[in-house]
């Protein structure tokens, strides 16, 4: 059924701009969809409750993904179609999905000529990701002001101080699906279904997204005394800490109080995609 008040919310700002070089917001307007340009004083996640009270039948993004995690969260809660315009910098929920990342218009089609795939999501302590929660050196980068800018160097700068000798434990506990304890890990990685961690692989970094598992990717500090890393998948997982954590959320940087509960939605998100 195509929706009869389709409504798509735009971050000018996501992906240097790529929305606004396309003139989306007039493209979606000349097919009759509403249009709401979220300024970074909003109330992101009050607008998109209004906008569901006052009657929008489809939720759509052009954004980056911590913005597309905020409106798929009202869509799940309302059993509303959802859109996702790739208009990020990476786009990484639009790779996993099949979406034509070069095609920000094209992508409109999917409120009028589309077609809906059931997709998982996922949650920590209740709070809906698309793609990852990553702890340690990764959730540390994502605080740094310079990330947006320079994000690999960061990563490597923040990775040297975490990973040298004189760095200060994380506290971060996980117990493995072996059992095993796993204390002061350096990197953290909870994932809405499993990366593909060997070739062959599909053309997206997670091989399916409606599997109804999370994937988990742990490294250890070197001083843990055990292999490097290792990686699984579970329905739920639970991780302690004496303190808060800093940690990143499909990209966004949080603090986040212990212990960290993730579960997996199987389905949840009703994904509508252009037919093409």
């Amino acid at each position: 059924m195509t929706p009869e008040r389709p409504l798509l919310f735009l971050n000018p700002r996501s992906g240097g701009g790529k929305a606004e070089h396309a003139g989306l917001a007039e493209r979606a307007q000349e097919r009759g969809i509403d249009v709401v340009v979220v300024s970074p004083d909003d109330d992101f996640a009050g607008l998109v409750d209004d906008a569901v009270a006052r009657g929008a039948d489809a939720l759509g993004v052009a954004g980056g993904d911590g913005s597309l995690a905020v409106v798929a969260a009202a869509a799940v809660a309302h059993e509303l179609p959802f859109v996702c315009i790739p208009a990020g910098t990476r786009n990484h929920f639009a790779l996993d999905v099949g979406i034509d990342r070069s095609s920000v218009v094209g992508a409109l089609d999917a409120f009028a000529d589309g077609v809906e795939r059931r997709v998982d999501v996922a949650e920590v302590n209740g709070r809906l990701f698309l793609n990852n929660v990553s702890l340690g050196v990764y959730g540390e980068a994502v605080r740094q002001p310079r990330y947006r800018d320079a994000k690999v160097r960061t990563m490597i700068e923040t990775a040297a101080h975490a990973l040298g000798p004189s760095a200060a434990a994380v506290g971060v506990e996980v117990v493995d699906d072996r059992g095993s304890i796993h204390a002061d890990v350096a990197v953290l990685l909870v994932s809405n279904n499993p990366y593909a961690l060997e070739l062959p692989r599909a053309p997206g970094p997670r091989p399916r997204l409606d599997g109804g598992e999370l994937g988990v990717i742990l490294l250890d500090t070197p001083r843990a005394g055990r292999s490097p890393g290792r990686a699984w998948s579970t329905t739920e997982l639970e991780v302690s800490a004496p303190d808060p954590v800093h940690a990143g959320i499909d990209g966004e940087p949080v603090e986040l109080t212990t212990p960290l509960r993730f579960a997996v939605r199987p389905r949840a998100l009703r994904l509508r995609l252009r037919r093409a």
